[in-house]
């Protein structure tokens, strides 16, 4: 499972012009599933997007996590990010999870997150427009096989 987080002061997705997921102060997650991908992912990764250090303290210290400061999390199913681009000029999506599976983890993911904090989604496979204000900007990128 790979992904790409972000604070943000606000983000939002759109499908057909409609906003379907809006946040205020929080992360926005975009999410790739892989090929292979078990529950221990799954559970690595919420544990480690709902628990990871990305916001400020009163010393201006990274040490607060979404759960701290009571933060949004706007979920973006996304699975370019397991695009290989190391071939060529096309990258491979080879390594993506065929959508029936990506989309049952994808619906574990936010039935798990919204248990602790506030979760809007985009729609999984619309073609999403999605606006943000990066906080800082901090983006990390993660991936549950640590391979980065």
């Amino acid at each position: 499972m790979r992904a790409v987080v972000q604070r943000v002061s606000e983000a939002s997705v759109r499908v057909d012009g409609t906003i379907v997921g809006q946040i205020g102060r929080g992360i926005l997650l975009l999410l790739g599933v892989q090929s292979g991908d078990t529950e221990k992912d799954l559970q690595w990764m919420v544990d480690k997007v709902l628990n990871l250090r990305v916001f400020e303290d009163e010393q201006e210290k990274m040490n607060l996590s979404l759960k701290d400061v009571r933060g949004q999390l706007l979920l973006v199913s996304q699975f370019t990010l397991l695009g290989d681009a190391r071939k060529g000029r096309r990258p491979s999506f080879t390594e993506a999870a065929p959508p029936e599976i990506a989309k049952e983890y994808f619906e574990k993911f936010v039935e798990l997150a919204s248990k602790e904090v506030e979760v809007e989604t985009g729609v999984f496979q619309a073609h999403m427009e999605v606006q943000l204000v990066n906080d800082g900007p901090v983006t990390i990128l993660l991936d549950s096989r640590k391979l980065f």
